[in-house]
């Protein structure tokens, strides 16, 4: 007997379409590792710089390849 609708069982409905249908699934990786070195080098440079200019600018360049990737994910 197999529980269709109850909070014991996770819904994997999303899961199975985003593997299937998702032809920016590469690229969407590729812009989140980018967002996620960007942001880390960023947050380092901030906080270990003289300059904290410079580890802004890049945090807000990071920001903008998460912007773009969450574009392709709602375009989808």
């Amino acid at each position: 007997m197999e529980i269709q609708n109850s909070s014991v069982r996770r819904p994997d409905h999303r899961l199975h379409r985003q593997k299937q249908d998702d032809s920016h699934l590469a690229i969407r990786q590729w812009l989140n590792i980018i967002f996620m070195l960007g942001a880390i080098v960023g947050v380092i440079l901030y906080f270990l710089a003289d300059n904290p200019t410079t580890g802004t600018i890049i945090i807000l360049v990071a920001m903008v390849f998460k912007i773009v990737e969450c574009l392709l994910r709602f375009i989808h």
